[in-house]
């Protein structure tokens, strides 16, 4: 693919760079400052005031602000969570190695389950259980305090910076580009918004086809047969003959007719190359109108019911070779025609209320 950025971090402009980088160093030092004092000024026996997992929080709040990983309750719900789940484990299970384990995956589960999934907070976790740390309050302080401070400081440092926190999403347009024309759309969309994103372009551009995948089957989904048939249908009975059969044909210019009994149940169809056939040597026209049209129907009929959705009918006419379908109502009868140049009209017509099909061949 040209035009592929390499794998790793997308680059971003000098300005944003720079805003990054001194907001992280700021905020990480305001944040440690706030906390020492905090320690000293309440006493607190803790020898920490400042925890590793913090920086990695820092990291995410200050240069992916548009992740829902770095939301502020991602970072203190994730962070301190996770830390009381260290202590849990480090109170209560022996051997490190599995105290360690068993504390990042089930803080893992919390986080889920708490909707604060924050990758720090597993880091959070695991600091406990090494440092064998098994009073509660250090999920308070300094874990609880130094992860309010920090969003604090970066929702700071983002309003100063004309940069909100959390990044509220854009407006999505109303129609998605075509599958070719992502490639450029994204490297075009990922530079102007100048800002790094916690996503690659490969997994975005498949999520993009997707999104545009599902809703052009909604879209389909929406659209049901009794909105594109067509009403005014001409049929032909099994009795009347070839020769009647043919001339309403030319009269309409239609290719096909669904042949129905008296109660307008269909029991067959025939179309123009069905009336055409000719027993070699015989008479045309006296054939045409002695022979019924019963002789010459396919009796094997796909229809379809009304209230099937134009999804379904895609299929019936991509892969079963059928050009016409017959629509039948709750009863079994008949009630509609559609042709696949009916749902090619459908296909292209934009958004709205579908009006009914005006006959076509």
């Amino acid at each position: 693919m040209s035009g592929a950025q390499a794998a790793g971090s997308p680059r971003v402009g000098w300005v944003e760079w720079v805003r990054v980088s001194a907001g992280a160093v700021l905020g990480l030092a305001a944040v440690g400052l706030l906390s020492h004092f905090a320690e000293t000024g309440t006493g607190w026996t803790q020898a920490v005031w400042l925890v590793a997992p913090i920086g990695a929080s820092a990291v995410i709040v200050f240069a992916l602000p548009s992740s829902p990983l770095g939301r502020p309750w991602s970072v203190i719900g994730g962070n301190t969570l996770g830390t009381l789940m260290g202590i849990v484990c480090a109170a209560w299970i022996g051997p490190t190695w599995i105290a360690a384990g068993v504390a990042v995956g089930a803080a893992i589960a919390l986080m889920l389950q708490a909707r604060c999934l924050h990758p720090p907070g597993g880091a959070a976790a695991l600091l406990a259980v090494l440092t064998h740390t098994t009073d509660w309050r250090f999920a308070l302080m300094p874990v609880a305090l130094n992860s309010a401070l920090l969003v604090a400081a970066a929702w700071l440092w983002h309003a100063a910076t004309r940069r909100p926190h959390p990044a509220p999403p854009e407006a999505a347009e109303a129609m998605l580009p075509n599958t070719d024309d992502l490639s450029s759309a994204i490297d075009a969309a990922v530079t102007r918004y100048g800002e790094v994103l916690d996503i690659d372009r490969t997994t975005l551009r498949n999520l993009l086809e997707e999104a545009q995948t599902q809703a052009y089957r909604q879209r389909l989904d929406a659209v049901s047969c009794a909105d594109i048939m067509q009403r005014e249908v001409q049929v032909a009975r099994p009795d009347e003959s070839v020769a009647e059969a043919q001339d309403r044909l030319i009269e309409h210019g239609i290719k096909a007719l669904p042949v129905i009994d008296r109660h307008r149940q269909v029991v067959g169809i025939v179309t123009a190359a069905d009336l055409r056939l000719n027993p070699e040597g015989a008479p045309s026209a006296m054939l045409e109108s002695s022979t019924p049209v019963a002789a010459r129907m396919t009796r094997q009929v796909r229809v379809v019911s009304q209230t099937r959705h134009l999804s379904e009918l895609i299929p019936l006419f991509a892969s079963s070779g059928h050009h016409h379908l017959p629509v039948i109502d709750a009863s079994a009868r008949l009630v509609g025609m559609i042709t696949q140049s009916d749902v090619m009209r459908a296909l292209h017509r934009t958004p709205q209320a579908n009006p009914t099909a005006p006959p076509s061949a």
